[in-house]
């Protein structure tokens, strides 16, 4: 700014026989287009002597002059020539927004002065980069991979961006909540469960429990997390500040994916192996997590300081694999998860397994609802008929309402189960940023029939 000044005194001081040295400059040196035009302004250290031309070159960054934006004066290749008229101490082109940058995209462009046809100088603040404003998707349609019928993939769907994260949904065995709470989840799409001891040794050997295994009718729901994903109804007590009073958990790990392909129109998604057994002390260090654990015949065992992120849910931990592993994206960057799922039967007690499961980003504040067609036509529901009410503190609430079965034969007269994409029902998905979107459901089948191929289309509401 000092040269800048000091070029102006020195033009408005000069001889009169002294041609003056202007100087020129951008009045800023970057500005997010959030507007369709959006004016760049050069300024003058001195009113201009007379009439001539600032020559500005640009370079692209994810986008294309003609198809993301425009300017005017038009640009001749890389190049804008901007005129002015004597006497004025700025000028001014325009840059014309045609696409928005989707939430997540890297798109900008930068401009810089390369020449003027009057007796000047370049000052400083020769370049400038015009950002393009991020902005919610306006929709599309997706397939998120879960992997086929032994569904081996967690899908975490961005609406805002149509970003997709696919996760091995073994991968991990336990999350540690990030938020004021010292709460510890189960991962509930391998069935896992947990049952509280009376100890406090780590080391004292445990055993295993059968009627911890879920299936068939078996297994209880005071040993799962509970279903509708509230963080303060775990299976595992909250980690006090009381070291005393954190006891040994025998964990059921679960179930692997089953190791041969499902007939067609089945789902093997916990149908392998078991995955064995560990016992678990949570306690704190501090504000975050010190983790012991090992196998349950064990008399010595592993530790590990979890650290709490609080740009995430969860911090996850892989009890088989020792180690933290990162699974879902930032609290802020998903809104919905295609899952296996450990439920509840409704009305009962019982827990039971659910393949095609969708869950809504409770903990990041995404919330959803289900409105059926006979209410309202999916082309027609616009913001207006949102009911804010039905936005319930439920990850469930598409859960598999989506879908259905129903009983049948194959070719060869064998029974399966005949899965089908509901089409009388769509949701409505409010996201952590407050956008509401449309959703609804068009498949779930490949062509060959088999399960574990989601399919949706979501369009933002206005």
């Amino acid at each position: 700014m000092l040269s800048f000044v000091l070029l102006a005194l020195t033009a408005c001081n000069s001889d009169d026989d002294t041609v003056a040295v202007n100087s020129v400059a951008f009045a800023a040196t970057s500005l997010n287009a959030s507007a369709t035009a959006t004016p760049i302004e050069i300024k003058f250290a001195a009113p201009t002597a007379a009439s001539g031309s600032v020559t500005v070159s640009f370079v692209e960054t994810g986008v294309v002059s003609g198809t993301d934006f425009t300017t005017l004066p038009a640009a001749t290749g890389k190049t804008i020539v901007v005129p002015f008229v004597q006497n004025v101490s700025s000028v001014s082109f325009s840059f014309n927004k045609i696409k928005e940058a989707i939430e997540g995209e890297v798109k900008n462009v930068v401009f810089t002065i390369v020449s003027t046809t009057i007796n000047s100088t370049i000052a400083d603040n020769k370049t400038i980069q015009v950002n393009f404003n991020e902005t919610a998707s306006l929709g599309s349609a997706l397939a998120p991979e879960l992997g086929g019928p032994t569904e081996p993939n967690q899908v975490y769907v961005d609406l805002s961006s149509g970003k997709l994260t696919s996760v091995v949904r073994t991968s991990w065995d336990l999350g540690f909540y990030s938020g004021a709470d010292f709460r510890v989840v189960l991962n509930n799409s391998v069935k896992m469960s947990a049952k509280q001891t009376t100890s406090t040794n780590i080391d004292e050997v445990q055993t295993e429990d059968a009627t911890m295994i879920i299936g068939n009718g078996q297994g209880s729901a005071t040993q799962i997390d509970d279903p509708t994903g509230v963080i303060t109804k775990t299976t595992i007590a909250a980690v006090s500040a009381t070291e005393s009073e954190n006891k040994v958990y025998v964990i059921y790990l679960g179930n692997n994916p089953a190791e041969t392909k499902p007939a067609t129109g089945s789902e093997g998604t916990v149908t392998g192996p078991s995955r064995g057994w560990k016992k678990v002390r949570v306690l704190r260090s501090g504000n975050d997590y010190k983790v012991q654990y090992a196998d349950i015949a064990s008399t010595t065992h592993d530790e590990i300081i979890i650290t709490k992120n609080a740009a995430y849910n969860f911090t996850f931990l892989s009890l088989l694999n020792k180690k933290v592993v990162s699974v879902e994206p930032q609290k802020a960057q998903w809104d919905i998860a295609f899952t296996a799922f450990t439920n509840i039967i409704p009305g009962g007690t019982t827990p039971y397994f659910y393949a095609d499961f969708v869950l809504n980003n409770l903990k990041g504040e995404a919330r959803s609802y289900q409105v059926l067609t006979s209410a309202f036509a999916y082309d027609a529901f616009t913001l207006a008929n949102v009911d804010n009410s039905k936005f319930t503190d439920d990850q469930r609430n598409i859960g598999s309402n989506w879908r259905g079965t129903t009983g049948g034969t194959d070719a060869n007269g064998n029974p399966v189960s005949l899965f089908v994409a509901r089409t009388d029902r769509f949701f409505i998905v409010k996201d952590p940023a407050g956008n509401v979107y449309k959703l609804r459901f068009t498949g779930g089948l490949n062509e060959s029939g088999e399960r574990g191929y989601p399919k949706f289309q979501y369009a933002l509401l206005k």
